[in-house]
Parts: structure tokens; C-alpha cells; sequence
């Protein structure tokens, strides 16, 4: 036996070691600190590409058979590997299958309607987030100058002529040290643009540059500079959901938490920063490690000396103020808020905890969607998981806004 006549067999026997793994990490994903960011990563791309890799991988093993593959051992026992493997994809496609349920139950228990307006199947199979041509882009506006920089967001909305359209604001995530608006968030973006929405995208003073509370700051100044300026790009100032993913739901839910207050308002007190929803995605809720979930780096390495710049153990009041489970009260906005039930950077614990003070203190809908074997980043491109949240959120958004519109008119009409 030769090298080239087993290349069949050892190319098979790599394919299925691969496939293997990835199916793996997508039920179990690896939680060691050095294996956490290319474990998610990972995760997201076997996650979001299921049925196709799941083809890719039958039709290269079908290729390698035709030429040979199993007339070695090593083929014969790679061809198990993978059969294995493709039973522990098929458990992971039936897992992201619920996703669909998990919506319909959470939009009946809040009573809200599901909208017609569905993500186009051919999006998921493709999964990039492609804007298309029914969503116009306005690019780099600034909004703030602070310390030396200007800040920036992106405006998205349909091509139509529509005013009067309600907004969605967009914080990126990026563990309060990196990311960017360019790369995240845009399949919800785009959606709500594509259904008439005004869309804007936010940049912020990134750590360790950026101390808490200034990542905040920024923030409310750029709703604040929202609030003034969306009518000039035919949105309706008077409604305003803010949104975001991992670090960007962290800010978003504090956004919603603090309204109009005027210690994260700096030379702009009297502006209006208030949000009518807030829909923050695998979001951090606890920046204290309470629960003992997260990681054992997250404070001494990122938290303590990049974001908070401070010690919990000394100074254990600036972790309470940034963190969203102490921050609940009763006059908050509705809430929104999906989370996977696989996630390795913001635990699953730590959302249901949050969700659970916050339905027993609000006054409001809490609309909570736990998506089973979905990891962090789920939403970064379009997935049949990612398809059926957006949905979700979209549903509960418009209907919202639907019952804003009419108490207004009903407060006309009395007048």
C-alpha cells in the first residue's frame, strides 16, 4: 500500500476526525479559557451551517468512497467516526428545530401576535447577512465628539418614501474592548430596515482606553442625539428600542435601566434618553461572577482591570451600579430578551436569573426566549435559530409600538 493509493482512506479519516469535533464542541462546547473564543467561533459556524455541512460532509465521503476509501482499515473506521459524527449533527438540527417553538410559546404568553413578516428561507441557507437592495445604508454620521475622537453610527431603512417610522438602535458587542458596528447585529438590522424601521447602528469609546461608565455615556448621547435628529431620516423620535449583542446587551439593558439619569449624562442632563423597549441578545446581566458561571478570567483579567478599572473586593459598589440584575426597579420598559441555553461567554444561569427579578418587579412585558444548543454570536449571520428570534423580535416591537400609537390616539381623541 502506497501513500497515494490510501490518500482516499486518510482523506476520509481527516474529514471525519473534523466532523467529529465540530459535532462535539455544537453539543458540548469546550468552557477552558484558552479553547473559549476559537470554541464559539466554531460552534457558530458548525451551528449556523448544519444542513449544509451535514451535505458537504455526505457528499465528499461519498467521493472518497467511489475512489477507494474502504479498501483499508483506516477507511472502514473513519466511515464510523463519521457516522457518529452525523447522528450527533442530526441531534443538533433537531435541537435548533425548537427555535421555532420556543418564539410562538414566549409571543403567546405575552399575547403578542406573530408577524407575517417571516426572514426569506433562502437567507438562511445562504447565511451571510446581505443587505440587499430594499435597505438603503447611510454611513459614518457623527454623533459625539469625546476625548479626542468622533463617534459614529450607521442609519439603515427600506428604499421607500415612508416617515414617521419607529427606531431600533444597535450596540455592538465585543466584550467592551473590541467589535465593531460594521459586523455586527445586521441581520436583525437589516430586517427591521426591510420592514420599516429606522435602523441606527452605534459606536462607542472602546476599554482599556474607556473606563465604566464612559461605554454608557456614549451610549445616551447617542440616543439622545437620536431622539433629535430621526426625523430628518423620516423616523418617529417618540418611539425608541434599543438592542444589542453580548457587551452591547450588557448596554442596552443598562440604557433601559437608567433612564434620564443624570450621573451617566454628562453635560447633556436634560436630554431625553429614555426607550420605549429593550431587547438585549445573550447579554450580560452580572458583572460581579456571583453565580460562579462564568469563567474564572472574567473579572481579575478583563472586567477588573480593562472595563470597571477597579477591584471588586475593594471598590465592590462600581460592579453592583454596571451591573444589569442590580439595577432593576419597577418603572422599566418592556423587555425582550433571547438567550442560548449553550452559551459559554454570557451563561444561561446568569440570564434566567435576571429574567426572574425582572418578572417579579416589572410592570411590563418580559418577553424571554432560551433557545436550546444555541451558542453565543448565534445571530452574527442568518440561521434558521437567528431567522426565528429576529422574527420574534419583530413581533413583539411592532406590537408595542401598535399599542403606543393607540393610546396616543385615544389621549387625542379625549383632549
Amino acid at each position: 500500500m502506497t501513500l497515494i493509493e490510501a490518500a482516499p482512506a486518510i482523506l476520509l479519516l481527516i474529514l471525519s476526525v473534523f466532523a467529529a469535533a465540530a459535532s462535539f464542541n455544537a453539543i458540548r462546547p469546550f468552557r477552558s479559557i484558552v479553547l473559549l473564543l476559537p470554541s464559539m467561533l466554531w460552534s457558530w459556524l458548525v451551528l449556523g451551517l448544519l444542513g449544509q455541512l451535514l451535505i458537504a460532509q455526505v457528499l465528499t465521503a461519498a467521493v472518497l468512497i467511489a475512489v477507494g476509501a474502504l479498501d483499508y482499515p483506516v477507511g472502514l473506521v473513519a466511515l464510523s467516526i463519521l457516522a457518529v459524527s452525523w447522528v450527533g449533527m442530526l441531534y443538533s438540527i433537531l435541537r435548533t428545530r425548537a427555535a421555532k417553538r420556543v418564539v410562538d410559546e414566549a409571543l403567546a404568553e405575552a399575547g403578542v401576535p406573530r408577524t407575517p413578516a417571516v426572514v426569506a428561507r433562502w437567507r438562511t441557507f445562504l447565511a451571510l447577512p446581505i443587505r440587499g437592495r430594499s435597505v438603503a445604508k447611510i454611513k459614518n454620521v457623527p454623533f459625539r465628539r469625546v476625548a479626542g475622537r468622533t463617534l459614529k453610527l450607521d442609519i439603515f431603512h427600506g428604499r421607500s418614501v415612508d416617515t414617521n417610522r419607529p427606531v431600533f438602535v444597535y450596540i455592538h458587542g465585543g466584550a467592551w474592548v473590541m467589535g465593531s458596528r460594521r459586523e455586527q447585529g445586521l441581520p436583525v438590522v437589516h430586517h427591521l430596515a426591510r420592514n420599516g424601521w429606522l435602523c441606527f447602528s452605534l459606536s462607542y469609546r472602546l476599554s482599556p482606553g474607556a473606563g465604566w461608565p464612559e461605554h454608557l455615556v456614549d451610549i445616551k448621547a447617542g440616543l439622545a442625539w437620536i431622539r433629535d435628529h430621526a426625523s430628518e431620516y423620516g423616523g418617529d423620535a417618540s418611539f425608541v428600542v434599543v438592542s444589542g449583542g453580548s457587551a452591547g446587551g450588557h448596554l442596552a439593558a443598562m440604557a433601559g435601566l437608567t433612564a434620564n439619569q443624570t450621573l451617566y449624562q454628562p453635560g447633556f442632563e436634560a436630554e431625553d434618553t429614555s426607550v420605549d423597549v429593550v431587547v438585549p441578545i445573550y447579554g450580560v446581566y452580572d458583572m460581579t461572577n456571583r453565580l460562579g458561571r462564568q469563567s474564572n478570567q472574567f473579572l481579575p483579567q478583563l472586567i477588573e482591570p480593562l472595563v470597571v478599572k477597579a477591584y471588586l473586593e475593594d471598590e465592590p459598589e462600581k460592579f453592583f451600579d454596571a451591573s444589569p440584575i442590580d439595577r432593576i426597579h419597577s418603572d422599566v420598559p418592556p423587555f425582550v430578551i433571547p438567550h442560548g441555553d449553550l452559551d459559554t461567554l454570557s451563561p444561561i444561569e446568569e440570564a434566567r436569573a435576571f429574567v426572574e427579578k425582572l418578572r417579579a418587579t416589572s410592570t411590563q412585558r418580559v418577553v424571554y426566549m432560551e433557545f436550546p444548543g444555541a451558542q453565543h454570536i448565534f445571530d452574527l449571520g442568518y440561521s434558521y435559530q437567528s431567522a426565528q428570534m429576529i422574527e420574534g423580535i419583530l413581533s413583539v416591537v411592532e406590537d408595542e409600538y401598535r399599542k403606543t400609537r393607540e393610546r396616543g390616539a385615544a389621549g387625542s381623541e379625549l383632549s
